[in-house]
């Protein structure tokens, strides 16, 4: 599987605390560490682990945080040739880590704020040649459309993730083949999102009736739903302790697009789904990023079907 990222590169600060703080109060950290993330950089270290050739386009700053975000993605296997030197800081994350794995979150975009329809312009050939194209909400709207016109025109497909919430119409993914949201993310394209794995899903039908050839809604430690043309599937997660959260949407879509096969959804929809929860079993974002030979290893023990 051949892949194209385009999206944010930052430096992740993630402080360990008991219990996350609430508006106003202070709260003791037990631990701080600096690791290399964005929801970008996140997706393409996970689809290159889970096997797939993987693309990065991007931007850094001139910052120190610059080569280390570079090198984390060279190690993983991405091809970081797209990648543009910007003015000033690279971007960063802010992120509160709990006892129980959940966090809380604070973007500056630097670099990724600056990051053009242009920088894209200039991959245009690896866009126009790769299998499918990732693409979230940490960079400019106008990157994420100008990738989606040189997909479309070359009949790659295009995987949105809508995260973090940004306010479209839904008309403006008319360009999208699979969305991947959680449910907050669902709630701002359809009017009714259920509680829980079994619900009525059926109002994913709208996203469907624009275009979208299949919609996944991750549900966390429940599991997740997709809704595609043959039907609606719902699968359970796989049961693990989870220490932090931090990257499992990301290190899910880059899986699951690393398998992606739509003659076998069910089988892309599992491999995201281990991948994610041995994710949450390691602290950090691509450092809890599991390779493929630990994907397969998890799939079998469950007794899934390794391909």
């Amino acid at each position: 599987m051949r892949i194209v990222v385009v999206g944010s590169i930052n430096m992740d600060v993630i402080a360990s605390v008991d219990k996350l703080p609430l508006p106003g109060e202070t709260v003791a950290a037990s631990s701080v560490q600096y690791s290399p993330g964005g929801k970008g950089a996140n997706q393409a270290v996970a689809a290159a682990r889970a096997g797939a050739d993987v693309w990065m386009i991007g931007a850094t700053g001139s910052d120190p945080f610059a080569q280390a975000t570079r090198n984390s993605l060279a190690s993983a296997g991405v091809d970081i040739g797209h990648v543009a030197d910007k003015p000033g800081a690279t971007g960063m994350a802010i992120i509160e880590v709990g006892a129980d794995g959940e966090n809380h979150i604070v973007l500056a975009a630097g670099a990724n704020g600056l990051l053009g329809p242009a920088d894209v312009v200039r991959a245009a050939s690896v866009l126009a040649s790769c299998d499918m194209v990732l693409l979230q909400n940490e960079v400019p709207w106008s990157v994420n459309q100008e990738a989606m016109r040189i997909a479309k025109a070359s009949g790659t497909r295009v995987c949105y993730n809508p995260a973090p919430v940004r306010k479209l119409d839904i008309k403006a993914l008319e360009g999208v083949d699979v969305l991947v949201m959680n449910e907050t993310e669902a709630a701002a394209f359809v009017a009714t999102v259920p509680q829980g794995l079994d619900g009525d899903w059926s109002a994913l039908g709208v996203l469907s009736d624009a275009g979208i050839g299949m919609t996944v809604v991750t549900l966390g430690s429940r599991g997740l739903v997709c809704y595609h043309r043959n039907g609606l599937i719902r699968l359970q997660a796989f049961p693990v302790r989870a220490i932090d959260t931090t990257a499992a949407g990301d290190t899910f879509i880059g899986a699951f697009a690393a398998a992606f096969d739509e003659q076998n959804v069910l089988y892309a929809l599992r491999f995201g789904a281990a991948a994610a929860a041995i994710a949450v079993t390691k602290p950090g974002a691509q450092a809890s990023v599991p390779s493929r030979s630990e994907i397969d290893r998890l799939l079998k023990a469950s007794g899934g079907k390794v391909e």
